[in-house]
């Protein structure tokens, strides 16, 4: 900790002594370069778990990175291949990511082959800093909007607030953008393995893919669909998310659902589905009805497909007021 604020303090007094010669982005860039030299502590090593014949995951209990779990929020993926190890999401950290990295050693004793990041949000590729520093020459895969996304503003602000949420445990994370492109029905194949990729329009954002293990009849879906928590919506759409949910079933041969957050199963679409319908349906009626926000909001509530749902979903309370306004706000937008 010492070591932490010294080097803050130097910081702070060299970008000031800056300002009198070298613009605001040099004081920025030199600030970045000390945080990325002081590294966050090393995470605690979380286990395997076999979900499928060729698919693994190192779970995450939780839903929303804390100072105590370091950032560990995200499941993540390995596709164990004849050709070695595809990771589906990376985690939230280059901490997070050395962790899988071990574990994975100690499981498979096979080199990473490919990462894959669902999309832009920084529980899901920020790990990819300790990835390329293993593998070197690693193929990174996204959609063209998620790598767009990272290499823009998204990736210095998901970096900045996963450093803010867990107390600077994630420091010394650099960001790593994947770099090549991946479409809805792209292919991938490694030896025994093929891996295809669904993108249907936003959902959860504008560039999720969700990738099937078609050997396996499992897909991982990002965040298009979490169990039992809602979503972050911000910049999804709930129709959106539907029209996914109608694509997935009909074009991806899954028995298994595995998302970015929660448990694997055959009915993560389903009980999603009906959360959202819940939400979204009945804020469309009320814009119908010309009822306010709060109408709707009270509505909503009492919706049995929301209600039943309420006690078990992680953040429900803090969270449900936002995502009923953004449902209303894309009702009443569809309606004109």
């Amino acid at each position: 900790m010492k070591r932490r604020h010294f080097f803050r303090t130097a910081a702070g007094f060299f970008a000031l002594t800056a300002a009198e010669f070298a613009p605001w982005q040099a004081m920025s860039a030199f600030a970045r370069e000390v945080d990325d030299f002081v590294r966050g502590p090393a995470i605690k090593d979380h286990p395997l778990r076999q979900i499928s014949k060729h698919v693994w995951i190192i779970f995450s209990p939780d839903g929303f990175p804390t100072p105590e779990n370091q950032g560990m929020m995200c499941n993540i993926t390995f596709v164990n291949t004849a050709k070695g190890l595809v990771v589906v999401d990376s985690g939230a950290s280059v901490q997070i990511g050395e962790m899988a990295i071990r574990q994975a050693k100690k499981a498979f004793g096979k080199p990473v082959v490919a990462i894959v990041n669902t999309h832009y949000h920084g529980d899901h590729w920020l790990g990819n800093d300790a990835f390329a520093a293993a593998f070197k020459g690693l193929p990174m895969y996204a959609h063209p909007g998620t790598i767009k996304e990272i290499n823009g503003l998204q990736g210095n602000m998901w970096r900045t607030l996963m450093e803010q949420w867990t107390n600077q445990a994630t420091l010394g994370t650099r960001i790593v953008a994947p770099t090549l492109s991946l479409e809805n029905g792209s292919e991938l194949k490694f030896g025994d393995v093929t891996l295809r990729m669904h993108h249907a329009g936003t959902a959860h954002t504008p560039s999720d893919i969700c990738v099937e293990v078609v050997e396996d009849k499992l897909t991982c879906v990002g965040d298009v669909a979490m169990d039992r928590r809602i979503a972050n919506m911000d910049d999804g759409s709930y129709l959106g998310t539907f029209k996914t949910y109608d694509a997935l079933e009909k074009n991806a041969n899954s028995a298994i659902w595995l998302p970015g957050h929660g448990e694997p199963g055959p009915n993560v679409l389903k009980w999603n589905r009906e959360l959202f319908e819940g939400i979204y349906r009945t804020c469309e009626q009320a814009v119908k009805d010309g009822l306010p926000m709060e109408e709707a909001k009270a509505l909503v509530l009492k919706d049995p497909r929301v209600a039943s749902r309420a006690r078990d979903t992680k953040g429900f309370d803090t969270n449900i007021g936002k995502y009923v306004s953004l449902a209303y706000l894309e009702a009443e937008a569809a309606g004109f």
